[in-house]
């Protein structure tokens, strides 16, 4: 016989199995969530990893800006979360400046090697025996720019020196901090694969043969060697510096093609971020070479329909926004590269009467299996996202990454970091708009997002996970937006992702692709998709990371959440 408590655990199974019982809660009427929002005065820092969002409220009780705040818990996670982000990958950042009433765009992404040319790339790709950049060596790798990037944030908006931002990381990285638990797994996941690439990935990442485990204590003194070098003598010790050239030495000998020439070249770029308003809310994201403004034309495309009135996770809310990524994503995988090679109709891209010509397309009864890009005017990587605020009311969305999962498995020996393989995102089909070049930005998914509404801030949000990121943002909108959630709802709610579209390295949609649903989406929900078309999977991972702040400026304090899906943690003071 069942105990009560085992009758209650039972229940609790049933009812969150049953038809709507995820989205809403039958005792207190609220949409579902795992906790309560965090709610501060003076600041909030939310990461994926609760260590690092220690390190980084530390720094705001020491004064220190939300710029501060978030290179630190940034540093932290590069030494926390390898398999998310680390020195050897891009950045990107928006950041409200309270004092100017603006938003502030980065770009820290870096260029391919100058001395890799699209022939010598060619050739580098029929000794392997394949025709598409790999995922893993020493091809792959682009110019790391988070570094850059932390210190253009620093030098525009810093208080703190950053020696005192990059302590609390040495430190942990010589003494040591306990893994957490999904941390520990994707690292264990990386260990196999990446641990046959030239350098010290091992060495660096699996002391004594293996990945640590949940709870197990890591330490990484190569990092804080890196870290500290990096404190004393700024960026130019990364860039122009003994680690430039030690890279440069390191792939000059194993037949690689970055150089210290590469990096001493390297710049970060401020950018206007673009925005679209989607019924009263203006929601900014950065233009190209990211995919932000994907996430902009689904929210124009979607403004069309009254979202609100057809129900959250009914059938027809969730077939117009699939149709929507789809229509969004083929214009992605036509028009979205670096600016500095192609022009970009962005501005025709984000305008409502594209995103009309758009959603005419789209019929209610029936799932498309194909789209073709549009004509407008010409005028499963693995990430952190972070966000922090401070007591003067600055806040900032801020994502960085290795893209997929710990990188190329390059680690130079000595280091402690490993290189992103960002530039397998180059497509090779020539005059294509992201067409491998030298010198150039590839085509980037990490994408970070801020909304402010009458002039003012109102929410610094991101969602990790690839081509999820854009599908993440508009789900996240429209949950706050059209359903009227709370952070920490909007976050925990039921995701779905299509995939199968039209893509840098994928041939054109033509089967209409696939939707995995989070298991909490009605049943009801799912057979009526199916019985439109809709090629339905349920997949148990995949649905991104999320961090979000939202501004309330009447009271002026601060609502903080986490992704209840990773490790991470909201909290303020």
């Amino acid at each position: 016989m069942r105990t009560p408590r085992g009758t209650a655990q039972l229940l609790a199974a049933l009812l969150l199995a049953a038809p709507l019982a995820a989205q809403i809660d039958r005792v207190t009427g609220r949409a579902f969530a795992t906790r309560s929002e965090v709610i501060a005065r003076q600041g909030m820092v939310c990461t994926s990893q609760p260590l690092a969002t220690q390190v980084g409220l530390d720094v705001l009780k020491q004064g220190g800006s939300a710029v501060d705040a978030a290179i630190a818990a940034n540093a932290a996670l590069a030494l926390m979360e390898p398999t998310g982000c680390g020195l050897g990958g891009d950045l990107f950042a928006i950041v409200w400046d309270a004092k100017a009433k603006r938003l502030h765009g980065l770009n820290a992404s870096g260029r391919s090697p100058l001395g890799l040319s699209r022939e010598a790339l060619l050739a580098e790709l029929a000794k392997l025996g394949v025709k598409t950049i790999p995922p893993r060596g020493l091809l792959p790798v682009s110019v790391p720019g988070a570094v850059d990037g932390w210190f253009e944030l620093h030098r525009k908006f810093g208080r703190l020196p950053m020696p005192r931002l990059l302590a609390p990381t040495i430190l942990y990285a010589n003494e040591g901090f306990p893994v957490s638990e999904l941390i520990a797994y994707y690292w264990d996941r990386s260990v196999p694969v990446l641990g046959q690439e030239p350098g010290a990935f091992l060495a660096t990442f699996a002391p004594g043969g293996r990945a640590p485990g949940k709870g197990e204590i890591f330490r990484n003194p190569d990092l804080a060697r890196t870290l500290a070098a990096i404190a004393d003598g700024g960026r130019d010790a990364f860039y122009r510096g003994e680690i430039a050239t030690r890279i440069d030495a390191f792939f000059a000998a194993h037949g690689g093609w970055l150089r210290k020439a590469d990096l001493e070249r390297h710049t970060s770029t401020w950018v206007d971020p673009v925005s679209v308003n989607y019924r009263g809310y203006d929601v900014h994201e950065l233009p190209p070479n990211g995919q932000g403004i994907a996430a902009l034309q689904m929210l124009n495309i979607l403004e069309g329909f009254d979202l609100k009135a057809m129900g959250f996770n009914s059938p027809d809310a969730l077939h117009v926004m699939i149709e929507a990524k789809k229509l969004a994503f083929e214009d992605r995988a036509k028009f979205y590269a670096d600016p500095e090679f192609s022009k970009i109709p962005l501005r025709g891209l984000l305008s409502k009467e594209y995103a009309a010509q758009r959603r005419a397309l789209i019929r209610m009864d029936r799932a498309a299996r194909t789209y073709d890009a549009g004509n407008p005017a010409l005028q499963d990587g693995d990430t952190i996202y972070l966000t922090t605020a401070d007591s003067d009311g600055n806040m900032v969305s801020l994502i960085q990454s290795n893209y997929r999962g710990m990188g190329s498995g390059v680690v130079v020996p000595g280091t402690g970091f490993g290189f992103q393989n960002r530039g397998e995102m180059f497509t090779l089909e020539a005059g294509h708009a992201n067409d491998y070049a030298p010198g150039k930005r590839p085509f980037h998914t990490i994408i970070p997002a801020f909304v402010t509404k009458d002039g003012e801030p109102w929410l610094s949000f991101g969602v990790m996970g690839g081509a999820m990121q854009p599908q993440g943002h508009v789900q996240i909108i429209v949950n706050l937006v059209d359903f009227g959630m709370n952070v920490q709802e909007a976050g925990d709610a039921a995701r779905w992702q299509h995939e199968g579209s039209t893509d840098y390295d994928a041939p054109r949609m033509t089967s209409g692709g696939f939707v995995n649903l989070e298991q909490r989406v009605p049943w009801e929900t799912k057979a009526e998709l199916r019985r439109r078309g809709h090629d339905l999977r349920t997949d148990l991972g995949g649905y991104g990371g999320y961090q979000a702040i939202r501004r309330d400026s009447r009271n002026r304090v601060y609502f903080g959440a986490s992704e209840s899906r990773k490790d991470g943690q909201a909290s303020g003071w």
